[in-house]
């Protein structure tokens, strides 16, 4: 009996021995086969994020190659300033050749007429009143008028060349929804409310639109001189900055850093421009219009600062209460950075300047940010030496005009360049 036990037990043994070798073999199989498993993903992973970090670098490369490829057409990059503020980056083409001259003709803000008023200076036909938005400081005219014209009522003794800049805020509903137009007054039957479709003896009509531009020059008993772009149409319902530069029969228009239109006889040789007006004919939309400016175009910069040791500037613009250079500002700092590169022994001192609406201290806190803006966009994005560029800024304390209307404010608004 105890034999018997002991031989049973040991072929149990013998047994579980075998199935122990045998779950053995097979677990060490698929420990195996797991194993495998295991390093075949761990490749497959390391070679998909391989690949991964390949294809964000080739990504990262083309987006750098179209970013440099398109800021040929393209002036809003942004930066940072000397003074820790944020800056637009200024960059540009041979085609932008815009550079506001040195005497304000016209200024209109809208700053001296109360908030649901019509303009004072201004006359319509329809309605129309001052409002504020929520996307850009200051004060608009609302030109909420269903066919309706609004004329500025005096007139303005304009050159044969000349600089009409605008803001404008168009709605949703804006397609062909605006009209600037330019004209001869006709002396023998003058108006301040001229609401023809084609004022005076002659004219240019400006015609943004969300597809591009059209511009019709006209002249009593004549065809149009007509032009046409597509390039850089109106945004709606986002601020435009829109610059028109006419030299004698020649005009040129400028938007997001571009020159959009260049059309050299638009205009009738024998037109003298005095008036203007907006206008919006079958239109059914309601922009916004503000900040309008007329200068006298481009001034000799060479002459200005080597001959006469002294740059008066209103081509350099900023934001509101801010020392950030705004995009159109680049011809004329372009122009200021040839005169120095092309005489190397000049240095100058840049001195900003502001009118007295605000604070003193603030104002001149202000205009030394704003002269200090200037030096880093001529070194950093002109290569100009830091050393050749000394910075000061007086504030509001060296008016060149009273600060009672915008057109004097305007003025006092400047940067002066001067030979040290």
């Amino acid at each position: 009996m105890k034999r018997f036990i002991l031989l049973a037990g040991i072929c149990i043994l013998s047994g579980l021995q075998a199935n122990a070798q045998g779950w053995l073999e097979k677990m060490g199989k698929k420990v195996k086969e797991k194993t495998v498993e295991n390093v075949e993903e761990r490749i497959e992973q390391n070679t998909e994020n391989a690949i991964n970090k390949e294809l964000d670098k080739a990504e990262k490369a083309v987006k750098q190659s179209d970013d440099r490829d398109n800021s040929d057409s393209s002036d809003a990059n942004e930066g940072k300033a000397s003074n820790g503020a944020k800056q637009t980056k200024l960059e540009g083409t041979s085609q932008y050749d815009f550079v506001p001259g040195n005497k304000i003709l016209y200024f209109e803000d809208f700053s001296q007429d109360a908030i649901g008023d019509f303009p004072a200076q201004w006359t319509s036909n329809g309605s129309g009143e001052v409002k504020t938005v929520n996307i850009a400081p200051g004060r608009w005219l609302h030109l909420n008028g269903e066919d309706a014209v609004y004329c500025y009522m005096k007139e303005i003794e304009f050159p044969d060349n000349f600089i009409i800049e605008f803001d404008l805020i168009p709605d949703n509903q804006f397609d062909y929804g605006i009209e600037l137009t330019l004209y001869q007054e006709d002396k023998s039957d003058p108006k301040e409310l001229n609401d023809h479709l084609y004022p005076g003896i002659g004219g240019i009509q400006i015609v943004p639109k969300k597809d591009g531009w059209e511009t019709k020059g006209y002249h009593t008993d004549k065809d149009w001189l007509t032009g046409n772009a597509s390039r850089n149409p109106i945004i709606q319902e986002e601020l435009n900055h829109v610059i028109v530069w006419i030299q004698k029969r020649r005009v040129r228009i400028y938007h997001q850093g571009a020159k959009v239109l260049d059309a050299p006889t638009n205009i009738y040789p024998e037109t003298k421009f005095d008036r203007l007006r907006f206008s919006g004919w079958d239109r059914h939309s309601s922009p916004y219009v503000s900040n309008l400016k007329i200068t006298t175009a481009a001034s000799d910069t060479r002459s200005k600062l080597i001959t006469e040791g002294k740059l008066v500037t209103y081509g350099i613009t900023f934001d509101v209460n801010k020392a950030d250079i705004k995009p159109e500002s680049y011809g004329t700092l372009k122009s200021i950075a040839d005169v120095l590169k092309e005489n190397p022994d000049i240095k100058i001192k840049i001195e900003g300047h502001t009118d007295s609406d605000g604070d003193a201290a603030a104002n001149l806190e202000l205009s030394k940010l704003r002269a200090d803006a200037v030096k880093k966009q001529l070194s950093t994005g002109f290569g100009i030496e830091t050393a050749r560029m000394q910075t000061a800024g007086a504030g509001e304390n060296i008016p060149i005009s009273p600060n009672d209307t915008p057109a004097n404010k305007a003025t006092n608004r400047r940067v002066e360049i001067t030979k040290l």
